[in-house]
């Protein structure tokens, strides 16, 4: 159950920041323009994702087991860096906003919001940073319990991206303040910092 959690905070920490993909789902719910198409896409492709990386990494290091040691310590010093930058939001603050407009002009066809959708997904570099080599070298270090891990993470990206979708009204009015942006990065670099925490300990107590 704890790495099930793990992987669900991590996940939502990973996900939930400003980028062309939020803003993207967050636009179709507010026009109400094939949502669950795109919904079901996003988190569809992070679920492949995610698998795919703890699958790969998963393997690899238990072929290599020292590697685990090494994916803690990478794992742990990424997780902080991120942590830290989130700190750094959370205390200055800024002008980090969701503007998201339902009065801008429709497209209305299914299959450019499929082919939008999936351009933003699987040609964004830092997707494949954060889902197959992120999550998945944390996840290897769970073990045999990885695959709740990553059940986790991708349950996260589940409830984000409905959430976006079909609360889109509401959460675009939320999340256009700046106030509500500092309090989510305080929070992710929290999360991020606890499990950062959490990978190092066992170096420590001799697992």
């Amino acid at each position: 159950m704890l790495s099930f959690l793990a992987g669900l905070g991590l996940g939502f920490s990973l996900i939930i920041a400003i980028g062309a993909q939020n803003v993207f789902v967050l636009r179709q719910g507010v026009r109400r323009e094939h949502v669950l198409t795109v919904v079901i896409i996003c988190a569809l492709s992070d679920a492949v994702l995610i698998a795919t990386g703890v699958a790969g990494l998963g393997f690899l290091l238990q072929t290599v087991p020292w590697l685990v040691d090494a994916a803690r310590v990478l794992g742990a010093v990424v997780l902080i860096g991120y942590g830290l930058l989130a700190a750094r939001r959370a205390w200055r603050g800024g002008d980090q906003t969701l503007h998201v407009s339902g009065d801008e002009k429709r497209t209305g066809r299914l299959a450019a919001a499929v082919a939008i959708a999936l351009a933003l997904t699987w040609l964004n570099p830092h997707v494949y940073l954060d889902t197959v080599l992120m999550l998945g070298s944390i996840a290897a270090t769970y073990g045999d319990a990885r695959w709740l891990f990553a059940a986790g993470a991708i349950l996260a990206s589940i409830l984000w991206f409905t959430a976006l979708g079909y609360g889109a009204r509401g959460l675009a009015r939320w999340l256009n303040t700046p106030r509500a942006w500092r309090i989510l990065d305080g929070v992710i670099a929290v999360v991020m910092t606890a499990i950062a925490i959490s990978l190092v300990l066992p170096l420590f107590s001799g697992r």
